[in-house]
């Protein structure tokens, strides 16, 4: 797909069809997503590729306070565990007073729903999460962060590409020489 349109169909999906996702589909987007760049390739991450009736089951872990309950229909989700940066990362970040691992977390996600649309497979990037519940359905130890969760799934046939609404490009660039 040229990139240009490839960035003009992704959006957040939030009506899915009953189609599900292979798992060579689901495998492949994490891999691809694997290409991500990261502060000193530290890769601080590790994702949990939930597929079938176990998304199923997943899906609660994301409608939080009654939101999210378009997730119930999703196939499958990505989820991203945080891990810790390697100790060069972490000298880094106390002399620059920045921590780098949401920003690769938010890159990866970014390669992760793109790689999605690219094969014709809708996403929405979910923040609204249990923590304490993915720890659990993962059996990973409670306290374990993951920072973000990417639904994944087929739209229902008709749904709309939304036009981008965006501030103008001259609100937001700036071309120094």
């Amino acid at each position: 797909m040229e990139l240009e349109k490839l960035y003009l169909t992704r959006q957040s999906t939030r009506e899915y069809s009953s189609k599900s996702i292979s798992d060579e589909d689901l495998l492949e987007i994490c891999r691809l997503a694997k290409f991500a760049p990261s502060a000193v390739n530290s890769q601080p991450y590790k994702l949990y590729a939930v597929n079938g009736e176990k998304a199923k089951a997943f899906a609660k872990n994301v409608q939080i306070l009654g939101s999210n309950k378009w997730a119930s229909d999703c196939s499958s989700f990505i989820v991203i565990e945080q891990g810790k940066p390697p100790i060069l990362e972490r000298l880094g970040q106390k002399i620059i007073k920045t921590e780098f691992v949401p920003i690769d977390i938010g890159i990866l996600s970014a390669y992760i729903v793109l790689a999605a649309e690219n094969m014709g497979i809708q996403s929405c990037i979910v923040g609204m999460r249990d923590e304490k519940g993915i720890a659990k359905f993962l059996e990973l130890k409670e306290g374990t962060k993951f920072p973000l969760v990417i639904a994944l799934g087929y739209a229902t046939e008709g749904y709309p590409v939304r036009e981008k609404n965006r501030k103008k490009f001259e609100d937001t660039v700036k071309l120094v020489k």
